[in-house]
């Protein structure tokens, strides 16, 4: 029998509206969560937006955004993710009406039309099909730029993919006033994060060790997976601190147990991933860095196609299924478990190989099969393919109605960062690599 709710055509209510754009906003599970609905209904009520969308094109009209304003506003919410800041409907009606201000006759914003919008630009929370989703214009070009010149070097210098990486961190913010609540770990937040993962993958498959870095002390006795290495300091670590304690315990070791003389990394622009001393290290280790252009991450970042979003996905179904026994604890006693489910992922990200060798194919750091790119509907369905073989690895979803998610609508969580790179490094730095090739990395 038909759901009578599902074949109504009229307009959404603005209560529903707003249920539907904090799902696009996040996460269908946490909109169900927030707001204390099914995520079935949840999602059958954007289908319903959609069809009425379609039937009634002629509503749509109306003192809205220009088209290139709203293509800043698509690339300031990819790279508010990218950063794991908010994207919710106060900041993105916050920044909406600072661009509509400028526009000459006003601007009418509303729900509707933020539904609309984030859907019109594939801003979903979920979508499991990313790569196929062309970027606002203004960086689409730089996204095509960076891999023509990923593709070239790999090329040119015949690098091995044993020494092709990518580098990315997963900040996790705890509210310890709600320990003992589902929601208490999170993946995006704009305070200090509780504890960072550095994770870094390789071309070839491998999953490198983990760096996390926190400012809880472990009671002892210690017991820290062999895949992880903590750093663990009373002020925590700063961005550069950071990646610097990457770049000497992960990253140079790495290249040194090689014996390799060159090698590449991938990486994006935000949190200073390249500061003065990260830069002198990689290029000791004769590494190039490949930097992400802002707001392209999602499209191009092999981290990004499937194993971030899995393994925070992993995290969060640990933390919800231990939520109670933890309340009361101390967040130093947090971080042991927390420990011992990143070793347990790490494990098995260690055996999924061939997943991650795909996944720099279809962010388009690794030419496909004899030279060609994928076209973005096959990338799409390879992603998609990806992320349902990550998670079944790592048994996400088994008893959750939520993992009926928007299987063509929704992304987990966002990502991480802020712009560097501005050209300041001497690019002779980087020997083998020519000057007139780096430049087009200065964008």
């Amino acid at each position: 029998q038909k759901d009578p709710e599902s074949s109504k055509k009229e307009q959404l209510s603005v209560k529903k509206l707003r249920v539907v754009l904090f799902a696009l906003c996040s996460s269908t599970e946490q909109a169900a969560q927030h707001f204390r609905n099914p995520p079935r209904r949840i999602q059958r009520w954007l289908r319903r937006f959609q069809e009425f969308q379609d039937d009634h094109p002629e509503l749509s009209e109306g003192k809205y955004l220009s088209l290139e304003a709203e293509e800043k506003l698509a690339e300031w919410v990819l790279t508010q993710r990218e950063q794991q800041l908010p994207v919710n409907e106060e900041t993105l009606f916050q920044k909406a009406t600072k661009i509509g201000r400028s526009l000459e006759g006003g601007f009418q914003i509303s729900y509707e039309w933020a539904v609309r919008f984030m859907l019109r630009h594939h801003l979903s929370g979920h979508t499991r099909r990313g790569v196929s989703h062309p970027l606002p214009k203004e960086i689409q070009g730089n996204a095509g730029a960076f891999v023509e010149f990923v593709q070239r070097q790999i090329h040119t210098q015949q690098l091995p993919l044993s020494v092709i990486g990518a580098v990315d961190e997963i900040s996790l913010f705890l509210d310890v006033e709600i320990l003992g609540k589902e929601v208490a770990l999170q993946t995006v937040g704009n305070g200090e994060p509780w504890c960072d993962l550095v994770l870094t993958v390789l071309a070839d498959g491998s999953v490198l060790p983990a760096l996390v870095t926190s400012k809880c002390h472990l009671p002892s006795p210690t017991n820290v997976p062999s895949s992880i290495l903590l750093e663990s300091k009373e002020n925590g670590c700063g961005d550069d601190e950071i990646m610097e304690l990457w770049a000497a315990r992960v990253w140079r070791e790495h290249m040194e147990l090689l014996g390799a003389p060159k090698g590449m990394l991938v990486l994006d622009c935000h949190r200073t991933h390249l500061s003065e001393e990260v830069l002198a290290m990689l290029s000791s280790a004769g590494t190039l860095p490949a930097v992400i252009p802002a707001g392209c991450s999602s499209r191009i970042q092999p981290l990004d196609v499937c194993l971030k979003r899995s393994l925070k996905k992993f995290l969060q179904e640990k933390w919800r299924e231990s939520s109670l026994e933890l309340a009361g604890s101390e967040s130093s006693e947090l971080l042991q478990p927390l420990l011992g489910w990143l070793g347990e992922a790490l494990e098995i990200l260690g055996n999924c190989r061939e997943l991650i060798r795909r996944s720099f194919l279809v962010a388009g750091v690794l030419p496909g099969p004899a030279g060609r790119a994928g076209s973005p509907r096959s990338n799409g369905d390879e992603q998609e393919e990806l992320i349902a073989a990550m998670e079944e690895r790592l048994s996400l979803g088994k008893n959750r109605e939520s993992a009926m998610e928007f299987q063509e609508f929704l992304p987990h969580d966002p990502e991480i960062l802020q712009r560097l790179f501005e050209g300041e490094s001497e690019a002779e730095s980087f020997h083998g690599f020519e000057e007139a090739d780096l430049e087009l990395m200065e964008m």
